[in-house]
């Protein structure tokens, strides 16, 4: 018996990486029954006679799993975000954000067409770069859009990481995986015809060894999937609300009306950020008139 790393899945078939070799595998006939699905970047244990002939035995403890796309043991999400066309809105990055903090994903910020704005604008970026930061986000944000140094950056998050790279369509996502790793010439647009699920279309999914790390090669990860998590957890998922929480007055306090709040005293101050206040409470609302999913049948 082995150990390796499902890195392809295609039509029921899973190709392993082990020592350096890849397998052709299967699961066994028991994980249907046991309701039990494989995923790439899951660890496995399995047994081949042959490069082309294998079975998975069993599926190793995943640190995470996602469902769009479906892979698992994700270290960090990349969201590439362009200050112009599509038009910037903190609010749906502070949403990628989110997203990426409740599957337990480490979140890394990158700027894309900065070619499109003028200086002025450039530095109300700069500005908001540094907020992130001081969250502890890495970012990526050069004045030149794909410059050598930003590039290096992306480069050196992906080494020995698995990553997935998610983003708005029309934010450059191929257009970043083409600049690091200009073999891959993934046609720029071609995802969202992926993501298309027509009757044709086969639903491959893999990791891509680039830059020597593995980058989920399906950038489906939405942040627009409803939020299912109770109001009162929100808070949870923005770090630097996180860090001030434990100085509230009250226990369980939302940041909303409460008296003694340390983050909305933070707000004040300055030493959180405004834009990420005003959408913790866009998000507190909706979640909070959520109605609870009945599947009733009419």
């Amino acid at each position: 018996m082995s150990e390796g790393q499902i890195r392809q899945s295609l039509s029921g078939f899973y190709d392993v990486f082990s020592d350096g070799k890849m397998y052709r595998t299967r699961a066994r006939g028991n994980f249907r029954k046991r309701r039990i699905t494989p995923l790439v970047g899951d660890r496995v244990q399995f047994e081949s006679s042959t490069p082309k002939e294998g079975y998975i035995l069993e599926i190793l403890p995943r640190t995470n799993a996602l469902t769009r796309p479906p892979v698992a043991n994700i270290d960090q999400g990349i969201v590439v975000t362009a200050v112009a066309a599509p038009e910037f809105s903190t609010n749906l990055l502070d949403r990628q954000l989110i997203a990426l903090e409740i599957s337990g994903i480490k979140p890394v910020i990158v700027f894309t067409k900065t070619d499109l704005i003028d200086d002025d604008r450039y530095q109300t970026f700069e500005t908001l770069a540094a907020g992130y930061r001081q969250i502890g986000y890495p970012v990526v944000l050069t004045r030149e859009p794909f410059s050598a140094d930003g590039l290096d950056q992306v480069k050196a998050t992906l080494a020995d990481q698995e990553t997935v790279i998610m983003g708005q369509t029309g934010a450059g996502k191929s257009t970043l995986l083409n600049h690091i790793a200009p073999d891959l010439k993934l046609a720029t647009g071609e995802i969202s015809t992926a993501l298309n699920r027509g009757k044709h279309t086969t639903r491959k999914v893999s990791l891509m060894p680039i830059a020597g790390g593995l980058v989920a090669d399906t950038p489906g990860f939405s942040s627009y999937d409803t939020l299912t998590i109770d109001y009162r957890d929100l808070g949870h998922y923005f770090p630097e609300f996180l860090a001030v929480a434990n100085q509230c007055r009250f226990r369980g306090c939302v940041h909303l009306n409460e008296p003694g709040c340390a983050v909305k005293e933070g707000v004040e101050r300055g030493d959180l950020m405004q834009s990420r206040y005003d959408n913790y409470l866009q998000l507190l609302t909706l979640l909070k008139n959520q109605k609870p999913i009945y599947n009733k049948k009419k």
